[in-house]
């Protein structure tokens, strides 16, 4: 599953109005839980049990609960991922009815009416494929830069230490400095890699280095976040309030520095 829609019973311009959400690229298999637990509970549910106070509009924060009623805690990952695709579309859904861009409805809602006017973007790529060589690298990054973006990111780990070296030497040939460009390890290293390829990048100046190990094992993170001197990213594949509470308090990532991706 991608994606979800929450088709409503509000019509405009002769259409119902639909929310949408999406799920990274499905790589999670959220639709037995979708099917078998989430959906039910809320197409069961009363309008009471769905709707804002005053009845005019959904109340996500109500369809949380609901479907995530008699749910145990743990096991976050694919059930986190189902929900909130749900929760996503509610939004979007909300968000449609009131006629509002959802930014300007959060902030409007939770933050004095004050957005951000930008966002920082960056352009992630880099993958490995069959004979893909460090000029079709370059290529690649280069043509994210022609896009506008001003910061990259390839993935490493793939290959031995040294060949990534050079892939990592070829792309720096391709952008201004090491602060446009990121390294992504997609938790690939146990501790004693990573320290290694902490320690081999730190030279270059790299924007940071994403998730050297298993986003769970906080003490491998503390561990190359001490011995690193390129900046450290991680959080983007933890799953709840709790886990990531538990980077913050035992990651070892320094707040001056570091990023969480969450």
């Amino acid at each position: 599953v991608s994606a979800v829609a929450v088709v409503s019973d509000v019509v405009r311009d002769g259409k119902p109005v639909i929310g949408y959400g999406f799920n990274s690229n499905g790589r999670y298999a959220q639709e037995g839980i979708l099917n078998d637990r989430m959906i039910p509970r809320l197409s069961n549910a009363q309008p009471e049990e769905l709707l804002t106070d005053d009845g005019s509009n959904f109340d996500p924060f109500k369809a949380w609960q609901l479907m995530m009623t008699n749910e145990k805690p743990g096991g976050h990952g694919e059930r986190s991922a189902a929900v909130g695709t749900v929760d996503m579309a509610l939004w979007d859904l909300v968000a449609k009815i009131e006629e509002k861009p959802l930014y300007r409805l959060l902030a409007d809602r939770y933050h004095d009416g004050q957005a951000d006017s930008k966002v920082w973007v960056y352009a992630a790529g880099g993958y490995y494929h069959p004979g893909k060589d460090n000029r079709q690298l370059q290529d690649e990054l280069k043509s994210y830069l022609d896009l506008g973006y001003r910061t990259v990111k390839m993935k490493v780990g793939g290959v031995p230490l040294e060949e990534d070296c050079k892939r990592i030497e070829a792309a720096l040939e391709v952008v201004e400095n090491g602060d446009q460009l990121a390294v992504d390890a997609n938790g690939r290293f146990d501790v004693n890699e990573a320290i290694r390829f902490a320690e081999a990048i730190g030279p270059y100046g790299l924007k940071w280095y994403e998730e050297p190990g298993d986003p769970l094992d906080y003490a491998l993170l503390a561990e190359v976040a001490a011995a690193s001197t390129t900046p450290i990213a991680t959080g983007e594949n933890l799953f709840s309030l709790p886990d990531a509470q538990n980077l913050i308090r035992y990651g070892g990532l320094n707040p001056e520095r570091d990023v969480l991706q969450i």
